[in-house]
C-alpha cells in the first residue's frame, strides 16, 4: 500500500489518572509510572506503534511534557511536541495535531495509557484502519469484548457501520450489550486523515474549529497560548464529531485491550504477568514487606511513601470520589 503522506503516531498525554489514586499523582500521573515490566505505559505506546508510523506527535500539557520528553529520549524516538496551555478535552487536543499536519497525512489517534496485547491483531486492525482513512473516513476502532464491562462506554455496530454509540452502562444493560452480540468496546482509538477530521470538526462544531485554530496559529515551538485556550468550549471528539459525522466506520478488533482506568483492570493485568495474590486473591501493590491479609478476600492493598489505600476490587471505580474529595480540600497527596 502506497501512501505518499506520512503516517503519524499522535499520543494524547492528557490524562491524571484519578482512579488509580494513590499510584497516579498531577506530578507523576499513571501513563509515566514504570510498574508495567519496568516500562510505563508511555513508553510501551511508543515501542507499539514504532514499525507503523514514520512520525510521531505528542499532545501534553504544562504539566507532563517533560515527563513525555524523558520517555522520548529513553526510546531515542523524535518527535512533535504540542504543548496545550491547560486541558480543553480531545476535540481541542486532536485538533491542534491535525492543524500541525498535512491535510492528507494519516493521523493513527491513541491515548498513552492503555495496555494492548496480541499484536499481530493489533497491526491488522491498525492497516485495516489506514486503508479506511485513505478514502476518506475516520475509523473508531472497536474491541470484541471479553465481559460486560461498565467502565467503558459501547459501540453499537453491522460490520464496519456504527449504528450508534453508548454512554458506559450499568450492569444490567452491559449484559444486555455482550448478549446482543453487535456491541463493542470504545477504545477512544482513531485513525483519519488531518484534512477530513478539520472538515468534520468546522462543520459540527465551528467554535472549537476556529478557536483551536487560532490557538495554534498564535503558537511557539509547540507551546500554546493560554489565554486564547481558555476561549476553545472544551468538549470530547466523541460529541464533537463521532456520534455526528456520517463518514465514522468502526474496525472491530481482537486484540486483547485495556485502559487499565482502574485497580480491578490493574488486578487483572498484574495477575496475568505473575503478580503474587494470596489464597483469597488479595493483592499488594508498590510493596515488597511481608503483608497478610486475615478475613479478606479480592482486596488491594495500594502503598506509596506518603499514602495507602486499601480496597475491595470491586470498588474501584469508586477511587475516583477520594480523589475528587482531596482535590476540594486542596490537598498535597494529589502532588
Amino acid at each position: 500500500m502506497k501512501i505518499n503522506n506520512s503516517i503519524i503516531h499522535v499520543i494524547l498525554t492528557g490524562g491524571v489518572g484519578s482512579r488509580l489514586w494513590p499510584l497516579s499523582r498531577k506530578s507523576q500521573p499513571k501513563q509515566y509510572l514504570e510498574i508495567f515490566e519496568g516500562k510505563s505505559l508511555f513508553e510501551m505506546t511508543v515501542d507499539r506503534n514504532s514499525h507503523l508510523a514514520n512520525k510521531v506527535m505528542v499532545v501534553g500539557n504544562v504539566d507532563n511534557h517533560h515527563l513525555s520528553g524523558k520517555v522520548m529520549d529513553k526510546t531515542q524516538t523524535s518527535y512533535i511536541n504540542i504543548v496545550e496551555a491547560t486541558p480543553r478535552n480531545t476535540a481541542a487536543a486532536i485538533a491542534f495535531a491535525a492543524f500541525a499536519s498535512d491535510p492528507e497525512d494519516i493521523l493513527i489517534v491513541t491515548p498513552s495509557d492503555h495496555i494492548i496485547d496480541k499484536m499481530d491483531n493489533y497491526n491488522q486492525a491498525i492497516n485495516e484502519a489506514i486503508s479506511k482513512a485513505q478514502d476518506g473516513n475516520i475509523v473508531t476502532f472497536g474491541i470484541i469484548p471479553t465481559k460486560p464491562e461498565t467502565g467503558y462506554g459501547y459501540i453499537e455496530s453491522k460490520g464496519d457501520k456504527v449504528i450508534s454509540f453508548r454512554e458506559k452502562p450499568n450492569e444490567t444493560t452491559a449484559k444486555e450489550f455482550i448478549a446482543r452480540g453487535n456491541f463493542l468496546w470504545n477504545s477512544g482509538m482513531f485513525c483519519f486523515k488531518a484534512g477530513v477530521l478539520l472538515d468534520e470538526l468546522k462543520q459540527f462544531q465551528p467554535d472549537v474549529y476556529e478557536k483551536s485554530k487560532a490557538v495554534w496559529e498564535s503558537s511557539k515551538d509547540g507551546f500554546l497560548n493560554l489565554d486564547l485556550s481558555m476561549e476553545i468550549p472544551s468538549i470530547s471528539i466523541d460529541y464533537a464529531v463521532m456520534e455526528r459525522s456520517k463518514k465514522i466506520k468502526v474496525v472491530p478488533a481482537s486484540f486483547a485491550w485495556s485502559d487499565l482506568g482502574s485497580f480491578e483492570s490493574v488486578y487483572d493485568y498484574l495477575v496475568s504477568k505473575g503478580h503474587r495474590v494470596d489464597e483469597n486473591r488479595n493483592m499488594v501493590i508498590g510493596c515488597e514487606k511481608h503483608t497478610t491479609f486475615l478475613g479478606l478476600q479480592d482486596t488491594i492493598f495500594v502503598y506509596t511513601d506518603t499514602a495507602n489505600l486499601i480496597l475491595h476490587k470491586e470498588s474501584s471505580q469508586n477511587v475516583k470520589d477520594i480523589y475528587s474529595e482531596l482535590e476540594k480540600q486542596n490537598s498535597d497527596l494529589l502532588n
